[in-house]
C-alpha cells in the first residue's frame, strides 16, 4: 500500500549515548560471536520449543492481533509453543532489564527505543544483534530506513541509530487528536480552532481534553503535542539526537510550556488529571466523557468499538490553515532477541513471522496501523483518518521522536517535570531550563 519516504532524522540518527558501563571489547566480541551463530532455520525441524515472549501489547488492538498471531505461529508450528507474558507499558520497563539478566530471561521482549530502555540493555550485552537474521529474512525492505535505524545501537551503546539492529516494530504510531464526531461537528482547522473549541465546551460544562497522567507518560504527549504547534521538527530531532548545539530550553519550547499550563489552568483537562490513569481516561472518553482525546494511535481499536462511526481523528491542527503535518510519533516498540535466549533462531523466525505481509494485514483487520507495507485497508472512518494522517506526515516529514528518547533518565526527568508544569507548581522557565540542565549532564560526558 504504500512505501512511505519517512525522512525523519534520516541525517540526524547518529547521536552518542551511554554512560560508563561493561567493557565495549566484550560485548563487540560477544556481539560478533551471535552474529556469526544466527541463521534462518525451518523451524518445523527444531525439535520441542518453548519461547517465553514478553510483551505490552495488552489494549484491546495490540492484544487481538498478537494472540491470534501467536495462535497461527503455533498452528503452523507445532513443534513450538509460545509462552506469553503480558505486561503493561509501565511494568515492562520497570522490570525488564531484571528479567533479561537472569539465569530464566526470555526468548523475546519487547525493549523500547532510545537511550533509557533499548540503550542501557545493549550497554549491560544483553540483546542479541540482528543483522544476520535481518538479511536472512529480508527485514529492511519491509521499513523506511530510518524506522529500521531507531532500533540500532553500537555495542558500546554510545551511538545511537547507527550500528547493529537489536529490534523490529510491528506498527507506525501517531500521537493525534482522537475527537467525538457528536461534539465536534466541524473539527477545528487551525490551532486558534481548536483553543476556540476547547473554550467552547468547558462553557457548555464539558471535559474538553479527557486525560489522565498517574502513570506519568502520557503527560509527555500531551506537551509534545502542543509543542509541535511552536517548535519545528528538525529542533526537537536535533536535541533527541544530541546534536551540537541543541537545547530544550528555547523560547518555542518555553512557549508550549505556557500554554500547556495555561490549558490546565483554565480546567481544559479531566479535573485531578495527575491522580487518573490513563486506561481510565481514554475508557471515559470513549464513553462521551469530552469531546477530545490526545492519545496515540494504539487506542483505535479500543475507541472504534466504544463509539463506532461516531469516532474520529485528526492530527493537532497547524498555526494556520493548510500549514504542514506535525506529530509525535514513530513505531511501536521493537521485538528484541536476548542474549541469554536458548532457542534465537526460532525467536528471529517468530519476529519475522509478526512482521512479514501476512501480520500487517492481520494489524489493519485488528484495528493497528502496521508500519511494514500492505495493501490491506481499514474500512472505519477513524481508521481511514489514521492511515491517512500517516502516509501525510512521511510526505510532508513531518514525524517527531519522542523527548524521553533522549538521555538514559530523560523519561523519569521529563515525567516528573511535566506533572509539576500541569499542576502549576512549576513555571514554564523553570520547566524548561531544569530538563536543560539534566540534559546538559548527559550531553557534556559524550
Amino acid at each position: 500500500m504504500r512505501r512511505l519516504a519517512l525522512v525523519l532524522l534520516a541525517m540526524l540518527l547518529v547521536a552518542g549515548c551511554g554512560a560508563p558501563g561493561g567493557s565495549s571489547g566484550d560485548n563487540a566480541k560477544k556481539a560478533q560471536e551471535q552474529e556469526q551463530s544466527s541463521k534462518k532455520i525451518d523451524v518445523a525441524k527444531a525439535g520441542k520449543v518453548t519461547l517465553t515472549v514478553w510483551d505490552q501489547e495488552v489494549r484491546g488492538g495490540q492484544r487481538r492481533q498478537i494472540s491470534q498471531l501467536n495462535a497461527e505461529f503455533m498452528r503452523r508450528y507445532p513443534n513450538v509453543t509460545i509462552k506469553r507474558v503480558a505486561k503493561s507499558f509501565t511494568d515492562l520497563n520497570t522490570t525488564l532489564k531484571l528479567a533479561v539478566s537472569g539465569d530464566k530471561a526470555p526468548d523475546v521482549v519487547q525493549a523500547n527505543q532510545g537511550r533509557p530502555t533499548m540503550g542501557q540493555l545493549v550497554k549491560g550485552g544483553l540483546l542479541r544483534p540482528l543483522d544476520a537474521y535481518a538479511d536472512a529474512y529480508h527485514w529492511a525492505d519491509r521499513y523506511p530506513k530510518v524506522l529500521v535505524d531507531l532500533n540500532r545501537f553500537s555495542t558500546d551503546a554510545k551511538t545511537f541509530g547507527s550500528g547493529d539492529l537489536f529490534g523490529i516494530s510491528q506498527m507506525g504510531e501517531i500521537v493525534g487528536l482522537f475527537y467525538n464526531r457528536t461534539m465536534v461537528a466541524d473539527p477545528p482547522k487551525t490551532f486558534a480552532d481548536l483553543e476556540a473549541a476547547l473554550a467552547a465546551a468547558k462553557q457548555k460544562g464539558q471535559v474538553p481534553i479527557t486525560f489522565g497522567n498517574l502513570d506519568k507518560w502520557p503527560g509527555i504527549h500531551e506537551f509534545q503535542a502542543v509543542q509541535n504547534r511552536y517548535a519545528d521538527p528538525s529542533q526537537v530531532r536535533d536535541f533527541v539526537f544530541a546534536k551540537q548545539g541543541a537545547s530544550f530550553n528555547t523560547p518555542e519550547n518555553q512557549e508550549a510550556a505556557a500554554k500547556l499550563q495555561e490549558w490546565a489552568k483554565k480546567g481544559y483537562f479531566t479535573p485531578n488529571f495527575n491522580g487518573v490513569g490513563s486506561d481510565p481516561a481514554w475508557a471515559k472518553f470513549g464513553k462521551g466523557a469530552g469531546p477530545f482525546l490526545i492519545g496515540g494511535t494504539w487506542l483505535l481499536r479500543d475507541l472504534s468499538d466504544a463509539l463506532g462511526s461516531n469516532l474520529g481523528f485528526m492530527l493537532v491542527p497547524p498555526a494556520d490553515s493548510g500549514g504542514a503535518p506535525r506529530a509525535l510519533g514513530g513505531e511501536s516498540l521493537p521485538f528484541a532477541i536476548t542474549s541469554k535466549s536458548k532457542n534465537p533462531d526460532v525467536a528471529a523466525a517468530y519476529i519475522d513471522f509478526l512482521t512479514d505481509p501476512n501480520a500487517a494485514k492481520v494489524l489493519v483487520q485488528t484495528g493497528n496501523l502496521p508500519a511494514m507495507p500492505t495493501d490491506a485497508k481499514p474500512t472505519e472512518p477513524a481508521g481511514v483518518q489514521v492511515f491517512d494522517a500517516w502516509k501525510a506526515l512521511g510526505e510532508g516529514d513531518g514525524l517527531v521522536p519522542y523527548l524521553d528518547y533522549s538521555t538514559p533518565d530523560f523519561y523519569d526527568q521529563i515525567t516528573a517535570a511535566v506533572q509539576k508544569l500541569m499542576a502549576g507548581r512549576e513555571p514554564a522557565k523553570a520547566f524548561t531550563s531544569g530538563l536543560q540542565g539534566d540534559y546538559q549532564k548527559f550531553t557534556g560526558s559524550l
